[in-house]
């Protein structure tokens, strides 16, 4: 009964605390990669958790004291039984329906979320395609349309979208500031994080760490983004660009210049700070790795 209790609390501790923890931890914003990374981790360690310590509590006995062998002579995947063990039964199967419900249930999610945003981006193609007028020197689509906005739609019809009044408030080098910005949305694949986060956040609503990832996760993309502007341009301009664009308005699915915490990326634009320590860096990003195999190692030992 320990190891369950174990991975009960270990879950609940990253469920619960972890996230309330990251989400004011300093250096997330001095690194924003290694912050999404350490978000996604969370997910995953707590899936993996959750999913293990069910398994303990409704699986025969015989195999939670076989570890590793005994999950896969119950999942049917060992060739032999283990000494003393007996062989697979269905009700053996019909109780691995909890544990695989919690690990299928955010990919599920996931595969929906993504359809769905899919189609919101491509209903929002067809009307450019309508509405539109090709830029080619800005690889983008020009937008009829007086309030000054830029966005980008992702994924495999991917599009850069300028309105007419964003062209007439920005300079040319803050235009191609924002392009930048929007362009390494793009080629970051920043949807297919959203999507991860929406989905885990749909998987377990109201779980604190649904609920910061999911926030976090748009926020610290939008820094991923500013930093990928900012090695092309100084900082005085994205500043201003983005002040120009921030009321700026975006579809559903889309990454707005704006974004999410306008005021918070403003601040660290016009007051950066160093980034983490080699060595803290590689500490954090050891940690996030090993977080998911910990559960591992408590529920698959003899």
């Amino acid at each position: 009964m320990i190891t369950p209790l174990a991975l009960v609390g270990y879950a609940a501790l990253v469920g619960a605390l972890a996230p309330l923890l990251l989400a004011r931890a300093r250096w997330s914003h001095r690194a924003p990669g290694l912050a999404v990374l350490a978000w996604q981790g969370l997910m995953v360690t707590f899936v993996v958790a959750t999913a293990l310590a069910v398994y303990h509590l409704v699986l025969t006995e015989q195999h939670v004291h076989d570890g590793l062998v005994g999950f896969l002579s119950a999942c049917g995947l060992s060739g032999d039984a283990p000494p003393g063990g007996s062989t697979p039964t269905v009700m053996d199967g019909l109780l691995l329906a909890a544990p695989a419900a919690i690990l299928l249930l955010p990919i599920g999610w996931f595969v929906r979320c993504a359809w769905q945003a899919r189609r919101a981006r491509q209903r929002h193609l067809d009307v450019l395609a309508l509405v539109g007028e090709p830029a080619p020197e800005y690889e983008a689509t020009i937008l009829d349309h007086a309030v000054p906005a830029i966005y980008c739609l992702p994924g495999r019809c991917r599009r850069v979208v300028v309105t007419r009044g964003a062209l007439e408030v920005l300079s040319e080098e803050q235009l191609r500031a924002v392009l930048e910005h929007e362009r390494a949305h793009i080629e970051g694949r920043h949807h297919l994080l959203h999507a991860l986060a929406d989905a885990f956040s749909r998987a377990f609503p109201g779980l604190p760490l649904a609920r910061h990832g999911k926030e976090q996760t748009g926020l610290l993309t939008e820094m991923i983004a500013d930093d990928r502007a900012l090695r092309f341009h100084s900082r005085d301009v994205l500043a201003t660009a983005m002040c120009e664009v921030a009321a700026g308005r975006t579809p559903q699915a889309a990454f707005g210049a704006g974004g999410a915490g306008a005021l918070v990326r403003l601040r660290r634009i016009l007051a950066p700070q160093p980034r983490p320590h080699r060595v803290t860096w590689l500490g954090l990003a050891a940690a996030t790795v090993a977080a998911p195999l910990l559960p591992l190692l408590v529920a698959c030992g003899p």
